[in-house]
């Protein structure tokens, strides 16, 4: 596991001193970044079933501008050295193209549209939203917990790995953890986090893909589903991005809606014009 970040600090000074004592205690799952290498192999490692007959698919790369190039290079030097990409003499070949960030960045993407389109599609149910929500009744205390790097912490099946390449000016890659943009990602996601917290589903834990919710009735018994759930982040080597957590709430944003001890409503900064859903005590 990694070691703890150094400014394990300041993440404790922001919440309650028992609070702040659990953390430390599990201090392995809050780092400042993912660790290099590949993450644990785990169940269900992402695995690319192609349609029978499917043909590696290509695609021409685009024109890239002078920022989008230097992007590329940089995000290009972290992967490799994360170990999350290799160099590839794969028949496959997505292409890439940039996507401007709120705060002024370039956010990399690969278009594996033309392998999405041969590759069998998982019929792995993703929960729906209003039925994660009911299970909130008569919670008092929420926390949120963001896993870092999501996709990043789940490796691609080695044997599938050659299927994500894609080409850059330099040099074709593939990928060796799961990236954005295949059409079966959220599915194995979902699966693991559900495989990883089933013993505390629907009891104090709620996920959405990436949106991990944990509630209890009670402070106190909001600290032992909190250690329950730092518990089982480090048993399946998982991480957090302690930064976007929130613990610890009586109120907080979750899937569009703002979850609180009055009930539950539509956040008004994502959808204005709905009235107050029903309270959820």
């Amino acid at each position: 596991m990694p070691s703890a970040p150094a400014d394990i600090d300041k993440l404790c000074a922001a919440v309650p001193d028992d609070l702040a004592t659990l953390i430390r205690k599990h201090a392995d799952i809050f780092p400042n970044d993912l660790p290099p290498g590949l993450p644990p192999e785990r169940d269900h490692d992402h695995k690319i079933q192609l349609e029978p007959g499917a043909q590696p698919t290509v695609r021409t790369q685009w024109r890239l501008t002078q920022p989008e190039l230097d992007e590329l290079r940089r995000q290009l030097d972290y992967l490799l050295e994360k170990g999350f990409v290799r160099p590839s003499t794969s028949p496959f070949a997505a292409p890439i193209l940039f996507t401007p960030k709120k705060d002024g960045g370039l956010r990399m993407c690969i278009d594996y549209r033309a392998l999405n389109q041969v590759t069998i599609k998982s019929r792995y149910p993703i929960p729906r939203a209003d039925e994660l929500i009911d299970q909130l009744r008569g919670a008092k205390f929420f926390s949120k917990i963001d896993p870092r790097g999501g996709y990043h912490q789940i490796r691609v099946n080695e044997a599938d790995c050659y299927k994500t390449a894609f080409r850059t000016r330099y040099e074709s890659y593939e990928y060796t953890v799961m990236p954005f943009g295949l059409t079966n990602a959220p599915s194995t996601f979902q699966l693991t986090m559900n495989e990883v917290f089933r013993p505390l589903l629907d009891k104090c834990v709620i996920v959405y893909l990436d949106d991990i919710l944990i509630y209890s009735t009670t402070r106190e018994a909001h600290l032992k589903d909190l250690e329950a759930v730092f518990s089982l982040l480090q048993q399946h080597r998982l991480i957090t991005k302690g930064s976007k957590c929130e613990f610890l709430k009586q109120e907080l944003e979750f899937l569009g809606h703002v979850i609180s001890i009055d009930g539950v409503k539509i956040d008004p900064k994502k959808n204005r014009g709905h009235t107050r859903l029903e309270a959820a005590g």
